[in-house]
């Protein structure tokens, strides 16, 4: 680029020469003059902003502003993480609740798993100095306990049917004892006649005890018989499943009929003397797919 200067005061005109190199510096030293008059600017108005009603307003209202989202967004944060400790305290509930009926189906104690209490926890200071948690960290924490919480709640569900489905086949399984308190008079197999003096086979095992004693069923089951027998003079048979069948003969009176169900320890019947029998006493027989077997068996096992 030429530029021409004429002038009265010269005797000649002169002529500059500017190349592409003296253009770029001026436009740099034009650009930089601007930036930092903008900071110079921006420096005076938040220097002495305090001074200006106008600016004072509008710093106040952006700082109310910036106040007024942050307390919004907290709230917010807050309210979905009451939310989720509401959930999560209402899941542990639950969990109580299933560790209490777990504890009883296996048998234990309630003194021995106290769930409704806060376990004990400690330690030494750590050498590591501590920090505060921040609200991410804190809703980081809860995901992974609500995720724990039910996977662990899945799994006590699961174990409490095992649990329950083991126990209503026990309850199926004669292994309470017919008459309290009685003992033996006769034990299963072979053994004398009463009768005729010979050698014969006990399928049952008689129980002694007093005209009236209650006879209880050994587990629960439904009632399939329940009448008048020439042999086993008044008697009552239960079905427990399984091709398992209980029966309780030479009773005084009955206290079932037919297609009754009956739980465990249910009184079905009082002792007596009918039938075949020469005094007052409980047979007691179970059979299994029709076949007499041992009633010690049964009422030797855990019930």
């Amino acid at each position: 680029m030429n530029i021409i200067l004429v002038s009265g005061r010269l005797a000649k005109a002169r002529t500059i020469n500017l190349g592409a190199k003296h253009i770029a510096g001026a436009a740099g030293s034009v650009l930089l003059s601007v930036v930092v008059l903008a900071c110079a600017i921006n420096f005076v108005m938040m220097r002495f902003a305090s001074d200006l009603p106008f600016m004072k307003n509008q710093v106040l209202s952006i700082q109310q502003t910036q106040q007024t989202e942050n307390e919004s967004y907290m709230r917010d944060n807050l309210n979905a993480m009451a939310q989720r400790l509401g959930q999560m305290q209402a899941q542990l509930l639950r969990l109580d609740t299933l560790g209490e009926r777990l504890a009883k189906l296996a048998g234990f104690k309630p003194q021995d798993f106290q769930f409704n209490e806060v376990p004990g926890r400690g330690g030494a200071p750590s050498s590591v100095p501590s920090r505060d948690a921040s609200l991410g960290d804190l809703t980081r924490q809860v995901d992974q306990l609500t995720r724990q919480v039910d996977d662990r709640g899945d799994t006590l569900s699961i174990l409490e049917s095992l649990l329950t489905r083991e126990s209503a086949k026990k309850k199926l399984i004669p292994t309470m004892m017919p008459v309290i308190g009685g003992g033996y008079n006769s034990n299963f197999g072979w053994r004398i006649d009463p009768f005729n003096g010979q050698h014969s086979y006990h399928e049952g095992i008689d129980f002694a005890g007093g005209l009236g004693t209650p006879i209880l069923a050994a587990a629960g089951g439904v009632v399939v018989y329940a009448e008048y027998h020439a042999a086993y003079g008044n008697m009552v048979e239960v079905d427990h499943g399984n091709d398992l069948i209980t029966r309780y003969a030479h009773a005084s009176k009955l206290h079932v009929k037919v297609g009754e169900m009956v739980l465990r320890g249910a009184k079905i019947a009082e002792m007596g003397s009918t039938g075949r029998s020469t005094g007052t006493h409980l047979h007691f027989e179970v059979r299994q797919r029709g076949v007499s077997v041992n009633p010690a068996q049964f009422l030797q096992l855990p019930g």
